[in-house]
């Protein structure tokens, strides 16, 4: 019986991934969703949806690769009955105009040293995690030491296996990209140079003492640096004090993403970390974040 459920939930992704998604222009309000269950309780993304929030893209996670070439979805396997819902779920967003992703990495250092030291082992493990659920992209979230030729691969081998229209996102601190040093040891100057075309936008930290969106200086250092365009900076924020350092009340961020619209006609958009304790609403009713973020946003 398991088995057959499985099937017909794998023919109804492929089903909803065919479905033109409204997303793939225009600036983007992003959420981050990594708390699946609070608790015993399952935390369900179609709030999102539910209540026309505005979101245009959920990004699941954390993704990790682990020893013995071995995947888990934070503490377990993608394909754990815990998760059957949920992928559900995200696959009814896909079919409502909402690109659903996944994120890698994070703080949970290690799989990005597994794919650069032993790639052919651990690429294909993202790789099937993609088409299993067919994903409509990729978040990389390095927080730890990584070449940029190891990166450079990686980015190569996701656009020839998936084509031009799958999203792959990189989840930079702010202070990468404007000429600073971060969390990766990458140089993000030089991997915009070789891959920025390849690249589909930025979920860009200013948070957790990496910068702030409590004003727009910020985001304005990194456009004023010269080399990622702000179509592709989504400025990045924490939904909840409780999430990390950096909170920025809803009327500040609607006034700094205001100032940022009206100066930036190609403002890439806004992004929340994370989804299940997002003020104002807190956990009963999260989807209130971005919805009242969405209008300033879109303009």
């Amino acid at each position: 019986m398991r088995k057959l459920a499985a099937a017909v939930l794998a023919v109804f992704m492929v089903a909803f991934a065919t479905v033109p998604a409204e997303a793939a222009t225009g600036r983007r309000v992003v959420v981050y969703y990594q708390t699946v269950y609070d608790g015993d309780s399952y935390v369900s993304p179609l709030g999102l949806t539910q209540n026309d929030s505005g979101v245009t893209d959920v990004i699941v996670g954390a993704v990790h690769l682990n020893d013995g070439a071995t995947m888990t979805l934070n503490d377990d396997p993608p394909s754990s009955e815990k998760f059957t819902q949920m992928w559900q779920d995200l696959a009814t967003m896909q079919g409502q105009g909402v690109h659903a992703l996944a994120f890698v990495g994070g703080a949970a250092a290690g799989s990005f040293e597994r794919l650069e030291n032993d790639f052919d082992t651990y690429y294909p493990l993202l790789r099937q995690l993609i088409k299993d659920h067919s994903l409509s992209g990729i978040d990389l979230d390095i927080e730890e030491q990584m070449s940029n030729d190891a990166l450079n691969r990686l980015i190569d081998a996701l656009r020839a296996d998936f084509g031009q229209d799958f999203l792959i996102t990189l989840a930079p601190v702010a202070t990468e990209l404007n000429g600073g040093g971060g969390l990766s040891g990458l140089d993000y100057d030089r991997l915009y140079r070789d891959r920025g075309d390849q690249i589909s936008w930025f979920n860009t930290q200013f948070y957790c003492n990496w910068g702030s969106l409590a004003d727009t200086s910020g985001y304005e250092g990194i456009i004023e640096h010269g080399v990622v365009p702000a179509e592709k900076v989504v400025a990045g924020t924490v939904t909840n004090p409780a999430n990390c350092d950096g909170y920025v009340d809803m009327p500040t961020l609607q006034s700094t993403v205001g100032s940022l619209v009206q100066k930036y006609p190609d403002f890439g958009g806004v992004d929340g970390w994370e989804y299940f304790n997002s003020l104002p609403g807190d956990k009963a009713a999260p989807w209130q974040w971005a919805q009242q973020i969405a209008p300033t946003v879109k303009g």
